[in-house]
């Protein structure tokens, strides 16, 4: 590996990367002409100012972050091969952590493989590539996943809106096999459907495994309302656990398709309510109805795309909690949840605090989570940690 470009660290800049921080800053880097010139996507030897090679990753000219560091090694091969045993180390965790093979198996730096996303539903697998790294290797990628699970089908989700900064199109294609319909998947011993070809994201959310088996526990005889519930991962968890009644509420017609087939899938559909509507509108004509609930779950989309959308969206968190707790009956339960990244767990917190107040609604939580252990984290970077969940109990 040593005929790889060098792309050398601005001198004193080598520090963060030497504690463990996976990224570069464009401004971190010597820009030589040479330099700019590499490829979106090369494989790069990463060098300090004094010549010393710090490991082996991908270059960037056009992102922010130009280098994501693959290996420590300066020596590694970056290969089918070296994803092979990426994948195999993050699928021995996995099936230690989830019984069912139904879980998100690559979850970019934290599995060592940053800028790739990788979700398994069994046979199927669902990637998402967003960065010009990960898209160059993604011959690799594809030999690697054929290699280590033989899936039947693969496809690729490559359209998110973060692959416009790393100068790459946006698509979506089956790389692999065919996807005939929604797939099926396990979560918390439930059956569902999640929709890779036109569902949201890589087509469920397993991030809220976790939460969703909480709030179940909290729905036994209970009168329960799922507002954007998606495919119904809330909502038929919460019917299968006990609850009385439970609605689920999404503007999308094709979502509460899911959700409506999940709950026959598990029997429930007699204890279910499939209401397409705008989640806030609503909640304002059930509170005029004098509607209430013993437990409410609000797990938006998110509220907040970027920087310039942080004011609106901390409003928007709090209008959300205010409208919830209303709905909560006495003694019930709230969950809320917030995906947007650039809201921290303090801000959201303090904006559901504010929420419940204005409700005139006191309480305590319960629980304070985020996503699941299938979306691990990696220590240097915790301002990835982008889940934030809450459960609380009103008064």
């Amino acid at each position: 590996m040593t005929s790889l470009p060098a792309v050398r660290i601005a001198q004193g800049m080598s520090r963060r990367l030497r504690r463990g921080h996976p990224w570069l800053f464009s401004n971190e880097i010597e820009m030589t002409p040479d330099t700019r010139a590499l490829p979106p996507g090369a494989l790069v030897s990463v060098v300090d100012s004094g010549g010393e090679r710090l490991g082996t990753g991908t270059f960037n000219v056009h992102s922010l972050i130009s280098v994501r560091l693959l290996s420590r090694d300066p020596d590694q091969a970056v290969d089918s091969a070296f994803v092979a045993g990426r994948l195999r180390a993050a699928l021995a965790l996995r099936e230690r952590l989830v019984p069912a093979p139904h879980y998100r198996l690559i979850h970019s730096e934290a599995d060592n493989l940053p800028g790739l996303v990788v979700d398994r539903y069994g046979d199927v697998v669902a990637c998402q590539v967003n960065t010009a790294g990960m898209e160059a290797l993604l011959p690799d990628i594809l030999t690697a996943l054929d290699d280590v699970l033989a899936p039947s089908a693969v496809v690729l989700q490559n359209d998110s809106p973060v692959r416009t900064l790393e100068g790459l199109d946006r698509y979506h294609r089956i790389a692999k096999g065919t996807v005939e319909g929604p797939v099926p998947l396990t979560e918390n011993g439930v059956r569902f459907l999640a929709d890779l070809n036109e569902g949201q994201k890589t087509g469920w959310f397993h991030d809220q495994r976790d939460n969703r088996a909480f709030v179940a526990r909290l729905c036994p005889g209970r009168t329960v309302i799922d507002l954007f519930t998606y495919a119904g991962g809330f909502a038929v968890q919460a019917a299968c656990a006990g609850a009385a009644a439970v609605t689920a509420v999404d503007r999308s017609e094709s979502a509460l398709t899911l959700a409506a087939a999940a709950a026959a899938l598990n029997g429930v559909t007699g204890l279910c309510r499939f209401v397409r509507a705008e989640a806030f509108a609503e909640m304002e004509r059930l509170l005029a109805a004098k509607e209430r609930f013993g437990v409410v779950v609000c797990d938006p989309p998110a509220f907040v795309k970027g920087r310039k959308d942080l004011a609106a969206g901390l409003k928007g968190y709090r209008k959300l909690a205010r409208l919830a707790a209303e709905l909560v009956e006495p003694g019930g339960f709230l969950f809320i949840a917030s995906c947007s990244h650039h809201v921290s767990p303090e801000a959201f917190a303090e904006e559901v605090a504010r929420g419940m107040a204005l409700a005139g609604r006191s309480g305590r939580i319960l629980r304070s989570a985020g996503a699941g252990p299938d979306h691990p984290l990696h220590p240097a970077v915790p301002e990835s940690a982008y889940l934030k969940a809450l459960t609380l109990q009103l008064d």
